[in-house]
């Protein structure tokens, strides 16, 4: 049997994540290095409230976080006993050397899944050349508790993951592709991959909790948000409730609660946005630090914010 053949039809038990998972927010100090302190106070934070890790995504920073960076947060959090069966490090690169080195040093640290990114500078790129990519780094993996969570976010990377695409990759790696977190906030997508690959334990987080409702109804299993990171209790109890087909009066309202908290943040540039917001709720005025390219929000953009926050009654009871 080929190595291949192995990956595809090993049955491996493994947690799968489900619920809300937050695209876990990089503290920066004074000269923007990472501060590991304040990164394992938000991570225990959002444990606290029910909410899963998929450190190193898109509001993460991670395309300015390198590699080794990124390796000594994931061991920093492991040392400090956070469970590796509730990560899902991102760790998708133009590099398929980089990505394996970021996807073997996960999955042989016990994190459930990992998020991967096609490679993301050639755009426009064929899908055999996407499907190749994937394949390449499954194969130099090849760890059978490996689990790959395709990363769907075409207006950053104009290189979509397709329903064929999934279609193949499942046909050649049926253990090793675990699902998907669709970013392309086009909910048509969204229900196209749950309605037809759910049925293949193919796990789709949609990328905002506005589609949980709907998600969960046919089969998602719950998104993976920008905005657990600031709002986890409310995002994760929806989530929660969802999943135990509690569909009543009191879901319908926290879901319209969840989706203004929301719409209000992504009316601002989303990271510096949740980065003041933290900044102002914990008093660690460190939070509002983003690397170049990324500008933390101007005073009078922070404080409109924070008014139309408070108009929502929203508040962040962070013990950071």
């Amino acid at each position: 049997m080929t190595e291949e053949e192995k990956l595809g039809e090993s049955v491996v038990a493994r947690s799968r994540l489900r619920g809300a998972l937050a695209p876990v927010l990089t503290p920066f100090d004074q000269d923007r290095e990472p501060d590991f302190p304040a990164f394992l106070a938000h991570c225990r934070w959002l444990l606290a409230n029910d909410a899963g890790l998929a450190i190193f995504g898109t509001n993460s920073e991670a395309a300015s976080l390198s590699a080794d960076e990124r390796i000594a947060l994931t061991e920093g959090l492991l040392e400090a006993g956070i469970p590796a069966h509730k990560l899902m490090p991102g760790t998708g690169a133009c590099s398929v050397k980089e990505a394996v080195r970021l996807t073997r040093h996960a999955v042989q640290n016990g994190a459930s899944g990992v998020l991967m990114l096609p490679p993301f500078y050639f755009k426009r790129v064929s899908e055999e050349g996407v499907f190749s990519y994937y394949a390449d780094v499954i194969d130099a993996v090849a760890d059978p508790n490996l689990a790959i969570y395709l990363y769907h976010i075409p207006q950053l990377t104009e290189v979509p993951i397709t329903l064929s695409l999934i279609e193949r990759l499942l046909k050649r790696y049926p253990r090793v592709i675990a699902g998907a977190k669709d970013s392309s906030g086009d909910w048509a997508n969204s229900k196209a991959m749950i309605e037809n690959f759910a049925k293949e334990n193919f796990d789709v987080f949609p990328a905002s909790e506005v589609f949980l409702t709907d998600a969960i109804s046919i089969g998602g299993v719950g998104c993976i948000s920008a905005t657990v990171n600031v709002n986890p209790a409310a995002i994760s109890g929806l989530a929660r409730a969802l999943e135990d087909n509690r569909q009543s009066d009191e879901t319908r309202a926290l879901q319209v609660k969840v989706d203004a908290v929301r719409r209000t943040f992504q009316s601002f540039e989303l990271i510096p946005a949740m980065k003041g917001a933290l900044a102002h709720f914990t008093g660690r005025a460190a939070w509002q630090i983003v690397r170049p390219p990324l500008t933390p929000l101007s005073q009078s953009i922070q404080a409109d914010l924070l008014t139309k926050l408070a108009t929502l009654q929203f508040e962040m009871p962070v013990g950071q």
